[in-house]
């Protein structure tokens, strides 16, 4: 069996940026052991796979070690792939996947994707953040994934946390965020339960970044920095219960697997 391998630089206008995901269209479903060892050895943060359905698409998302159940980068780089590979002409894409219908449209070259909004609440957590993360946060919240918030930019850049002492967290992944000088905020995602010490640059993440960034700021358009390695802009907006989140994308890779 052979299937076409693409690989895309997510939230990123130039190659080595944004983050990489692995993406494999398919005719029909693989079993799912195979798709995660497809996942495991392309050890990227997620290989998405999709199939389409008519007029739209099923897209599912893993990680080195699991399915999830959202992924931005990954849909972003999917919706590339079916637009400017598969030669698909119209104006949106509608996947269908474990979180509802997702959508991703074009607007001035940029993809965005059609996500919900995913507004977090406080949270109150007993362990120590200050032995993990190097600094306790001025604000708390969870969803998902536990979003810390601290009052420096610079503090988010230099950040070395205990990746290990992360996983008794038990959240899918730790969003971490402060307001930018550059920008409307940083941030920085670790998702060690996952399989992903740190991903470059998150686009589930921007599902409750951006409600609780709106409510904070006081505006509805937003741009934010991901002060991974690899760094990637994503462009935020909050339309009710969904978020509107963009971002270029840049070919890497095409290949072949070979089963």
């Amino acid at each position: 069996m052979k299937l076409d391998l693409f690989q895309v630089d997510a939230f990123a206008s130039e190659v080595f940026k944004g983050n990489p995901a692995a993406i494999v269209p398919l005719e029909k479903w693989l079993d799912d052991r195979i798709m995660q060892n497809i996942a495991t050895e392309n050890n990227l943060s997620e290989t998405a796979f999709f199939t389409q359905e008519g007029n739209s698409f099923h897209i599912r998302w893993f990680t080195p070690l699991c399915e999830v159940d959202l992924c931005g980068h990954a849909t972003l780089a999917s919706a590339h792939v079916i637009f400017k590979h598969l030669g698909y002409k119209d104006k949106e894409i509608q996947f269908k996947s474990q979180s509802g219908i997702l959508k991703v449209f074009i607007n001035e070259e940029k993809y965005y994707l059609d996500f919900p909004s995913w507004a977090a609440s406080p949270a109150h957590l007993n362990e120590n953040l200050e032995e993990i993360f190097g600094k306790n946060p001025v604000e708390m919240y969870h969803y998902r994934d536990l979003l810390l918030v601290y009052k420096e930019e610079d503090f988010i850049k230099k950040m070395n946390p205990d990746l290990a002492r992360m996983n008794d967290l038990k959240y899918l992944g730790c969003i971490v965020t402060a307001p930018s000088k550059e920008y409307d905020f940083v941030t920085r995602f670790f998702a060690p339960n996952a399989g992903i010490p740190e991903d470059p640059a998150t686009g589930s993440a921007q599902c409750t970044l951006i409600p609780y960034w709106a409510e904070r700021l006081g505006k509805k358009k937003m741009v934010s920095f991901q002060a991974s390695k690899r760094s990637g802009i994503i462009y935020g907006e909050l339309h009710d219960d969904r978020v509107y989140i963009g971002g270029y994308a840049k070919d890497y890779l095409r290949g072949t697997i070979d089963l």
